[in-house]
């Protein structure tokens, strides 16, 4: 820390908030719920809409795909929200940068409201045919595009506001509202589900939720429009030395790229993947690999939320006094070290009949390696042709631990469970082997469709047995490191970047580390599992990435808590 940035801080010590700083913050973070609910929406509801949507039906009057199909091309149109996002914080970027924060932020909760409410009232395939799958893949890249612009502006906004020794603790309350808008997503769902039953809203009930939020929308325009612009902005802009040219200056001049790079790789990745396992790819655990049912993952989902989102800003008030850097380069390193022994204690209490079979029955595939594949389908369009791919690709999706054992070519593929060896037939038998291989599965010890054993709440306050208790409190430690890493980002990205460029430059690494690396992790990981036959070896995925941002921050990353962001001009 310099000398400068010493006196700075000095000359600036820690006051209680205005009430105007409070109206900053309470705008700012809202109107971003509101953006991450709509965003989240999809998400939460993409096997639904890929049945509304995708079911495209062929001159015969038969659906073109099957329902795999179709769920791979709803996912595929989640991830596109993604994909996009890094290129909305270029467009959004440069405009924060050349008109202003608070009009950028405005266009982008329109653009992203406006695409919610239209999904709401898009007719689906039956009655428009290829039109509807093509103007919801539109929609979801709009969204994509307008949540990369939100994010920058709104950290970017409360940040210049913040008095100087507290942009942690203001940022803070923006960092909640990824959590917040997700939590709201899964609580309107629940609530929609329980109020027109869930026959009801799997055919039109989950419009529900994307019709609210034009309501949310309107609240958040209006509150936003009584704000003013950022006090850093409009000194800059009345001083003329705002940037004539952000994106060339971000990332065409090396001293500003450099730390725009070193922003992704020291920071924000292993904030990305530690953010996405601790709670898109734990629901994802629960619900496609533990065999939990939908409704009680989503709430032991939502009361681990529930519990953890206060601690994003005390981390964030934290970092104020400590520095960013311990705290996100911590959480990466302790949620690295924690994963596998804490997803493994999951399994052992969300499903222990699983958790038993996993470590006592030993399953191997016993096929010609030359029929056998790669089963690394993150994107989930391959199909597989050979016996020894379908018989793998059924045991990944049965959550069965297996090996492979090669056998003389030309031999037929074999499941052997234990001692007992079972022939695998694919192709037009595929259906019977699997029905027969399940039923030897789950006599040799692995759990039945609706096994008791498996956690199951009956209500959302039933969190008081033990069972669904201990799920919640290993999610919450889950969501703790998510907490560790998120809370004081917003500060730490700030304060890497000069005032007249920091819309664009703390935008793309952003959306980069959290929107790639983060967003395609769930699918990524599951196909890590699928190509292993293990179901924990996803894992690996957070845990390198976490574990390189670590190692990187600790080198490259200066800590910036003290630094003066309205008077800071050089990266």
């Amino acid at each position: 820390m310099s000398m400068a940035s010493t006196a700075a801080a000095a000359a600036h010590p820690p006051r209680p908030m205005t009430k105007e700083e409070k109206k900053v913050i309470f705008a700012s973070s809202l109107g971003t719920v509101f953006e991450w609910y709509d965003f989240y929406l999809y998400g939460s509801l993409a096997v639904i809409i890929g049945a509304q949507f995708f079911s495209v039906l062929g001159p015969d009057g038969k659906p073109l795909y099957d329902e795999s199909t179709r769920n791979i091309f709803a996912l595929l149109a989640f991830a596109a929200g993604f994909i996009v996002r890094p290129f909305g914080a270029l467009v959004f970027g440069r405009i924060g940068d050349l008109v202003g924060r608070k009009y950028t932020f405005l266009v982008t909760i329109l653009i992203m409201g406006l695409s919610t409410f239209i999904v709401g009232i898009l007719p689906g395939a039956a009655s428009i045919g290829i039109a509807a799958p093509i103007i919801l893949i539109v929609l979801r890249l709009l969204q994509g595009l307008a949540l990369g612009g939100e994010y920058g502006g709104a950290a970017t906004y409360v940040a210049e506001h913040a008095p100087n020794g507290r942009r942690g603790f203001y940022t803070s309350w923006i960092q909640t509202t990824a959590t917040l808008g997700l939590f709201l997503s899964l609580l309107v769902i629940l609530f929609t589900r329980t109020i027109v039953g869930e026959d009801a809203f799997k055919v039109w009930g989950w419009r529900i939720p994307f019709l609210v939020s034009v309501v949310l929308l309107g609240i958040s325009v209006w509150i936003r429009m009584q704000l003013n612009e950022s006090p850093a902005f409009k000194k800059m802009k009345e001083e003329g030395t705002t940037s004539k040219a952000p994106l060339s200056e971000s990332f065409g001049q090396w001293k500003n790229a450099k730390i725009a790079l070193i922003a992704l790789l020291g920071l924000v990745m292993g904030q990305g993947v530690v953010w996405y396992t601790g709670q898109f790819y734990a629901l994802f655990f629960l619900q496609s690999i533990l065999k939990v049912d939908g409704y009680t993952a989503n709430l032991l989902i939502a009361w681990s939320l529930l519990l953890g989102t206060g601690f994003f800003v005390v981390f964030g008030a934290l970092s104020d006094k400590i520095g960013r850097k311990p705290i996100i380069l911590g959480g990466c390193l302790i949620a690295a070290i924690c994963f596998f022994p804490i997803f493994k204690q999951i399994t052992a209490v969300a499903n222990p009949t699983l958790e038993k079979a996993i470590e006592t029955v030993k399953v191997t595939v016993v096929a010609d390696p030359a029929e056998c594949g790669s089963l690394f389908n993150p994107v989930g369009t391959k199909k597989y042709t050979t016996n020894c791919d379908q018989a793998r690709d059924f045991l990944s999706k049965s959550s069965v631990k297996y090996s492979f054992e090669e056998a003389p070519a030309g031999t037929p593929a074999a499941i052997r469970i234990n001692d007992k060896s079972l022939p695998y037939e694919g192709g037009p038998k595929m259906a019977d082997s699997n029905k027969a291989m399940t039923g030897e599965l789950q006599a040799a010890g692995y759990p039945k469709a609706g096994d008791p054993a498996i956690v199951k709440m009956s209500s959302p306050i039933d969190v008081f047995r033990a069972q669904p208790a201990a799920i919640i409190g290993l999610l919450f430690i889950l969501v703790l490191f998510v907490t560790m890493v998120y809370g004081p980002i917003a500060a730490a990205l700030v304060e890497l970047f000069p005032t007249r460029i920091r819309y664009s430059s703390m935008s793309l690494p952003y959306h980069i580390g959290n929107g790639w690396f983060g967003g395609l992790l769930p699918a990524t990981s599951f196909a890590m599992v699928a190509a292993t036959g293990d179901i924990y070896y996803g894992l690996w995925y957070p845990v390198i990435f976490a574990i390189a941002t670590f190692i990187i921050g600790l080198i490259f990353v200066p800590e910036t808590k003290d630094r003066d962001t309205n008077t800071y001009e050089h990266a």
